[in-house]
């Protein structure tokens, strides 16, 4: 059985993230938004949707504040979701670590090895 939150390591996420010139952000975003979907049993939630959007203009703003809406649902912070919306924007990285270091937390108290 496949977990249902996969831990990521901060460090292989940036060699992934610079030697794929940045695809793999799209892959992560895709990722964590099937594990977030996956923890907020939400049938609403469509990851694919939201990939596709990145690549639309002004869909990707659509994208973001959704996902950001998902992650408000599930973190553990309790992140208020026009803060992670406005990082989207202003500085995504810090939305990458913040989503990241939450979901390795979620994957660690379910026993998933690191």
């Amino acid at each position: 059985m496949h977990p249902l939150i996969k831990h990521r390591s901060m460090l292989t996420q940036v060699f992934l993230m610079v030697i794929t010139v940045g695809i793999y952000g799209v892959y992560w975003f895709y990722q964590t938004t099937v594990e977030m979907k996956n923890l907020s049993k939400d049938s609403d939630v469509s990851p694919g949707l939201w990939t596709v959007l990145l690549f639309v203009p002004l869909g990707f703003v659509y994208s973001h504040y959704k996902y950001s809406e998902l992650f408000e649902d599930i973190g553990d912070e309790h992140l208020n979701m026009w803060i992670l919306f406005i990082l989207w924007i202003v500085f995504c990285p810090a939305v990458w670590f913040i989503v990241q270091l939450d979901l390795n937390k979620k994957a660690a108290a379910m026993g998933v090895p690191a």
